[in-house]
């Protein structure tokens, strides 16, 4: 043992921090390289020869860190049958319980046989999550394919010195004009808005990006009509 080392585990068995278990460890390894047998290190400390020389040995062989941290435990590791998991994978994806519109850990491992936590850990490594939804909506035109691709292959592989721009709209926007002025946050306290306000129609947005430098145009309409939206496309472009 080297003066350094000594002196961190003498640092260590004096400590009121650390925790107990490694105090007791440091105690150890101090006697042990004073050249205290097992036993009478044992009887001292109130522990087991065999402890005793389990932390002699890792000290040995490894030195501060030997001690530092436990050595991995041996033991049998989780094994889920493939077959299981392809059970409960299917059960997810096809199935519904007859009491519920989608299965929890709970009532899948019931149905299954296996134990929740392994339902939730087959769930995860599949990426599944069953009481999520999400909403859809399929396009009626039917040339809405053939708009698609060319949307795509825009992006992906636009004609030479063209310009792309991505057009949405927002509609309906209620330009509102609150009655008194509202105070700002400040520490403690949320930002105020009075709850009066007066009516001024409603208002579209009407807005194009240009993907290559992040530019937006925009312009705002009184009006949401087929015509509209053509015309504020065509001077977009």
């Amino acid at each position: 043992m080297t003066q350094e080392q000594q002196d961190d585990f003498e640092r260590f068995a004096r400590s009121r921090t650390l925790a107990a278990r490694l105090v007791q460890r440091a105690r150890i390894v101090l006697m042990a390289a004073a050249r205290k047998p097992d036993q009478e290190i044992a009887q001292a400390l109130g522990i087991a020869r065999q402890t005793a020389a389990l932390w002699r040995g890792r000290f040995v062989e490894h030195g501060i860190a030997g001690i530092e941290k436990d050595a991995p435990r041996s033991g049998r590791p989780r094994v889920i049958l493939p077959a299981k998991i392809d059970e409960v994978v299917s059960k997810t994806t096809r199935e519904t319980p007859a009491d519920a519109t989608h299965w929890s850990t709970r009532s899948l491992a019931e149905v299954t046989g296996v134990s929740p936590s392994t339902v939730e850990r087959i769930w995860r490594a599949h990426g599944l999550k069953p009481h999520r939804v999400k909403s859809f909506k399929l396009s009626n035109d039917p040339r809405f394919a053939e708009k698609l691709e060319d949307v795509v292959t825009l992006y992906l592989d636009p004609p030479k010195d063209s310009i792309v721009l991505s057009l949405d709209e927002k509609c309906q926007i209620q330009a509102l004009d609150r009655s008194q002025p509202g105070l700002p946050w400040k520490k403690g306290r949320c930002g105020t808005m009075t709850r009066d306000y007066k009516r001024h129609g409603t208002t579209t947005l009407f807005a194009a990006m240009n993907p290559q430098d992040g530019t937006v145009i925009d312009v705002c309409m009184p009006r949401h009509t087929r015509c509209v939206a053509e015309d504020r496309s065509r001077q977009f472009c």
